[in-house]
């Protein structure tokens, strides 16, 4: 009889620790979409750099790629007649979505 007692607690106990993580706030972030760059817009993004020179930040242990996110310490920059973000980072142009933050694309 209480080895059923003792299940049943164990039950109610780990039953209670599920509903209660349940219950607590839960972020979900959307996966970024990958992002089509005509030649012609990368183009202009790279002119924008060339003449625009952006110096790159170093953040240790990011690995830059679709989806990844950016931290609010990053600079953004506008380049006319394009939707997204640019900025350097560890040596790498990235276009950002200003609005998530996110990398859409890496340009090589």
């Amino acid at each position: 009889m209480k080895y059923y007692l003792s299940s049943a607690a164990a039950v109610l106990i780990l039953m209670g620790g599920i509903g209660a993580a349940m219950a607590e706030d839960v972020i979900v972030v959307q996966p970024a979409q990958r992002v089509v760059v005509q030649p012609e817009q990368e183009t202009v993004v790279r002119q924008y750099v060339k003449k625009q020179p952006l110096a790159s930040v170093n953040l240790l242990g990011v690995e830059l790629k679709l989806g990844s996110p950016v931290p609010d310490t990053v600079e953004l920059r506008e380049v006319p007649d394009v939707k997204y973000r640019v900025a350097v980072i560890n040596d790498q142009t990235v276009l950002v979505d200003p609005e998530t933050r996110q990398v859409v694309e890496v340009l090589h």
